[in-house]
């Protein structure tokens, strides 16, 4: 690795996928503002994610319909005949 380009604030941080609720707990230097208690009973960060591999159809092998923030209504609403 080149010396001098990479992070040096690494951290642990808790990312949480929205969809499905499942938590893990990883190095990050992303930065977040809100906090969880974690199972060892020390805060972390929470980062929280719209999908991840424990509720992507690609790794569970189910075809599931994520509709984040109302994209499909949006779209709908956008692209619906006008009278």
């Amino acid at each position: 690795m080149k010396q001098g380009i990479h992070p040096e604030s690494y951290r642990f941080v808790v990312f949480k996928d929205m969809s499905n609720g499942d938590s893990f707990l990883s190095k990050s230097t992303a930065q977040s503002k809100e906090t969880i208690l974690w199972e060892d009973g020390k805060e972390y960060p929470v980062i929280k994610l719209e999908i991840s591999n424990t509720s992507h159809p690609f790794y569970t092998g189910k075809n599931m319909l994520v509709d984040t923030a109302g994209r499909i209504d949006k779209f709908k609403k956008r692209y619906a005949k006008k009278d």
